[in-house]
């Protein structure tokens, strides 16, 4: 009997250990490498022909995405199946950008039955067919949808304004003008359907602040999470300082 490589990108010990005796109970023989962050799962996944990986989404280092986008770069027959307890908005949406063509991939939530979770796995790595779960199915609907999926330059002034940065500051950032920046907002909020609930009375004025709104809405969508705002964050103290060095 052929013996497999398969890589488990998990940080969770738990979760490493749930996943190894999923693997240990299929009738295929696997030989398991544990990669406690998306760095090391690159380097271990990059050491295999077809690499067969299963990975968490959110892991130090690197995440699952850049993990996927950085090994299907240089092996797009490789197989990954995403498990995560996250159905966020922002990583369909990335994940959309950075599937190769005809590459066969998963995504499981964690939440699902240990049977259900076994049979996907399985399905991906060793049946050749793609597996996405039903509840994820209905986010890559609507990031696909024009009336509701999020371009680049939304998604950035998403960003931009969860990190609390002013229009001015913005503008600066990305070489814009303030009608630039004030017309890429209301781009956003207009997909967020901000638009559609703000209203105004003579008792309390305008109802909404639109920038509050809309990162209420898009933490709802999982358009952002803290996990990445994160990493945001590292980008925007970098800049800051680069920003203010220039500044006389």
């Amino acid at each position: 009997m052929a013996t497999y490589n398969l890589v488990i990108a998990e940080d969770n010990p738990k979760d490493f250990e749930f996943l190894k005796q999923i693997v240990e109970s299929w009738d295929e023989n696997c030989h398991i490498e544990h990669a406690p962050d998306g760095q090391v799962a690159l380097e271990l996944a990059l050491s295999h022909a077809v690499p067969l990986v299963i990975s968490d989404i959110q892991m130090p280092r690197m995440n699952g995405v850049d993990f996927a986008k950085a090994l299907w770069g240089q092996k797009p027959q490789a197989r990954i199946v995403f498990w995560s307890q996250f159905k966020d908005e922002m990583y369909i949406r990335a994940l959309a950008k950075i599937v190769p063509p005809e590459t066969v991939y998963g995504y499981i939530l964690k939440a699902s039955p240990r049977e259900k979770i076994s049979s996907a796995m399985a399905t991906v790595l060793f049946e050749d067919q793609c597996w996405i779960d039903p509840e994820v199915r209905k986010v890559q609907g609507r990031t696909g949808h024009s009336q509701t999926a999020l371009s680049d330059i939304e998604f950035e002034a998403l960003v931009d304004i969860s990190l609390g940065l002013t229009d001015n500051l913005i503008a600066q950032r990305r070489y814009l003008s303030r009608r630039g920046v004030q017309s890429r907002l209301n781009s956003l909020y207009g997909k967020l359907s901000l638009d559609q609930e703000q209203f105004q009375s003579d008792k309390v004025g305008v109802a909404f602040n639109l920038r509050n709104r809309a990162i209420s809405v898009a933490l709802r969508r999982g358009l952002i999470n803290s996990f990445e705002l994160e990493h945001e964050e590292v980008e925007l103290q970098s800049w800051l300082k680069r920003y203010k060095g220039g500044v006389r």
